[in-house]
């Protein structure tokens, strides 16, 4: 693997969790599903487990009500690193209607591309808005 290699790697898994908070991609399941590893499985900020079916019913669901009321989450911080040829490691930041998450997520290339494998959202309240 040389610098180049690792280089676009990341930057793959970025472009592809950038296109999760997409709403258009949030409002398709097929769009969001085809993100996804078949054995995708998530611990979501409420503490909940989550598998690929779940999630995509649940974040399209809420996409979909959501579309005409709320700010998709915005993503600050990410960066990344290739753990192996075929593993990346990505964590960032998000806010969505002044609720903070840190966000880590597991990608892995597959014949079909970089997809998410895992991911782990954790509640947090930025240093600023501390008292």
């Amino acid at each position: 693997m040389t610098a180049h290699d690792h280089t676009s790697a990341v930057a793959a898994a970025i472009e592809r969790e950038l296109r999760l908070l997409d709403p258009a991609v949030r409002r398709d399941p097929a769009l969001f599903a085809a993100l996804l590893h078949a054995d995708f499985h998530e611990f979501g900020r409420s503490g909940r487990h989550w598998d690929r079916a779940s999630m995509t019913a649940e974040i399209t669901a809420a996409a979909a009500d959501d579309a005409p009321r709320s700010a998709p989450p915005t993503a600050s911080r990410m960066r990344g690193v290739q753990l192996a040829d075929d593993v990346v490691h990505l964590t960032f930041d998000t806010e969505r209607d002044g609720h903070w998450t840190h966000r880590s997520s597991v990608w892995r290339r597959t014949d079909r591309g970089w997809l998410l494998y895992f991911h782990q959202g954790t509640p947090f309240t930025p240093v600023t808005q501390r008292q």
